[in-house]
């Protein structure tokens, strides 16, 4: 569980807000709006991982999961020129 919060914490920090849980309660979904279209994660509580889904021109869907909350950090710091205005 402290690696959950760990990965939220870490997606606040980067602008991505909690949407929704899943109803079996074993996945938290979090958005941020950008440029091009919102970045979402999925912290997953049954593999303890986060996975990120952003989409690049045109619309194609890429993926990255994390399984350290330090990581994540990294590849949303990396990222500095998505955020929307």
């Amino acid at each position: 569980m402290q690696k959950l919060q760990a990965f939220q914490a870490v997606a606040s920090e980067g602008g991505f807000v909690a949407i929704e849980p899943s109803e079996e309660g074993t996945v938290l979904w979090l958005k941020k709006a950008t440029v091009e279209a919102e970045d979402r994660i999925c912290l997953d509580s049954l593999t303890n991982s986060a996975t990120v889904y952003w989409a690049t021109i045109p619309w194609k869907i890429n993926s990255k999961t994390f399984r350290e909350a330090s990581a994540l950090r990294e590849w949303i710091q990396s990222r500095p020129g998505v955020s929307a205005s």
